[in-house]
């Protein structure tokens, strides 16, 4: 029997720091920005790459990420057209559309148009040229320090993304798309895509980001989201991932929230091999609502990941947060949540929620749901079940007339359909219930009794 030997991990000191040269060599960039970029390599020399020792990551082994080559996509390469695009999540949707290949701008494959006077909505490589004075006031703020090794690679190596601001009092009633394409075929290529949205006092405005792929292999994304909606701001965020079934997809959402405002933020993993949601939301302003939204669907060895700390800063807010997981075959699922209370947030209202659906013996879910308060006038609720169909509810299902396979569909729709049903944005709503009708219905094991 021949024996492959593995793939070495790579030399973080060596390898990433001759690709930073590269990058700072060859990028254009405000002179504000170069110390952002340093200080992002630094911190990640100071921490490396997140391994099971570390308790956050003790769930989630991302050797296979430290296997890889590290190649940045420095320059844009052609794979796509306009009707390669036209299947793909919310493409039939009105409203201005972003599109970015291996992670650089597609201005052909992109359309803003019809947005209210004052409204920016654009590349952000563009941006910090035409506005670079405006984004030194809030980008890396949002995200500030790194607290892992992917998110400081990002800080150094992004090179593109969604910037979207929205002037105080302006409504965009058509969604705004983040879309990221994947075409790569080199294993090891990484994009690193920044997107930050700032919603001033008393805006409103949905964003509707994808992350997709046409036949990428290999492929490795980090990206990082940085997210301010200002005073009595409505804003509603919807990422929707599906990477190719060998891609790895890690990234960050910092969202920082003002007073009055009402902020709903929702997370749909269905691809990538092994992917990771690290969410990070301040809750700075008083009486506040946001709620935070989950669905992850994995199969085969899929690693689905949710980490999420909530920060109630400011008295009188309330948070909940749904999560929920579907897995089947050998697949994972994990979730670590924690509300974390200051001092200072009297009166909050909190509630945390993960529930996991296995349609497989040997599927598994780590889940982990934690209250860290230091007030004394809160109300904090939180919960996890791991478990399959409830056999009383199929029962009662089949009392009605209603067939066995028929009595489990329904169950597992309306298992997902509990974190659809919460998108505001009616057609986007309709369009994941379309999709993740159909990725259920493709799964041979939906209907069989365990």
């Amino acid at each position: 029997m021949v024996q492959t030997k593995e793939q070495p991990i790579v030399n973080p000191a060596a390898v990433y720091a001759e690709k930073f040269s590269a990058l700072e060599r060859d990028v254009k960039q405000p002179a504000w920005l170069a110390p952002i970029r340093r200080a992002g390599l630094a911190r990640f020399t100071d921490l490396g790459l997140p391994a099971l020792h570390h308790e956050d990551w003790r769930f989630t082994n991302i050797a296979a990420i430290a296997r890889l080559p590290f190649l940045p996509a420095l320059t844009p390469t052609d794979g796509a057209t306009a009707g390669s695009l036209n299947d793909f999540a919310f493409a039939k949707l009105p409203g201005a559309k972003l599109v970015f290949v291996n992670g650089h701008f597609a201005p052909k494959l992109s359309s803003v148009k019809k947005l209210p006077p004052g409204v920016k909505a654009g590349s952000l490589a563009a941006a910090l040229v035409s506005d670079g004075a405006f984004l030194e006031k809030h980008l890396g703020r949002y995200a500030q320090l790194a607290d892992n090794g992917f998110g400081a690679l990002n800080q150094a190596f992004f090179l593109d993304g969604g910037f979207v601001h929205v002037p105080a009092g302006t409504v965009v009633e058509e969604p705004i798309q983040f879309v990221y394409v994947s075409t790569a075929q080199q294993n090891g290529a990484t994009f690193h895509p920044r997107n930050l949205v700032i919603a001033d006092a008393n805006s409103k405005v949905t964003i509707l980001e994808s992350y997709v792929s046409l036949g990428g292999s290999g492929y490795f994304t980090n990206a990082v989201t940085e997210l301010f909606a200002g005073d009595n701001a409505t804003l509603e965020f919807v990422k929707f991932q599906d990477e190719a079934a060998d891609a790895f997809h890690m990234a960050a959402f910092h969202g920082e929230f003002g007073r009055a405002s009402h902020v709903n933020v929702h997370s749909f993993a269905l691809g990538a091999k092994l992917s990771r949601n690290n969410i990070r939301t301040k809750l700075a302003g008083e009486g506040l609502e946001c709620i935070l939204n989950g669905l992850y669907l994995t199969r085969g060895e899929q690693l689905a990941d949710h980490h999420m700390i909530v920060e109630h800063a400011q008295p009188h807010c309330a948070s909940h947060e749904y999560f929920n997981g579907i897995l089947d075959d050998k697949s994972k699922g994990v979730f670590h949540g924690r509300i974390l209370v200051r001092p200072i947030a009297q009166k909050t209202d909190a509630k945390q929620t993960n529930k996991n659906l296995l349609l497989s013996d040997d599927a598994t879910a780590d889940t982990k749901p934690q209250l860290e308060i230091y007030a004394d006038d809160v109300k904090c609720t939180h919960g996890a079940t791991i478990g399959q169909l409830n056999e009383e509810s199929i029962f009662y299902l089949r009392t009605r007339g209603i067939g066995p396979e028929t009595a489990r569909r329904m169950l597992i729709h309306a298992f997902a359909g509990e974190i659809i049903e919460r998108i505001q944005h009616e057609p986007a709503r309709e369009e994941l219930d379309k999709l993740v009708w159909e990725r259920l219905e493709a799964n041979p094991h939906l209907a069989e009794r365990k």
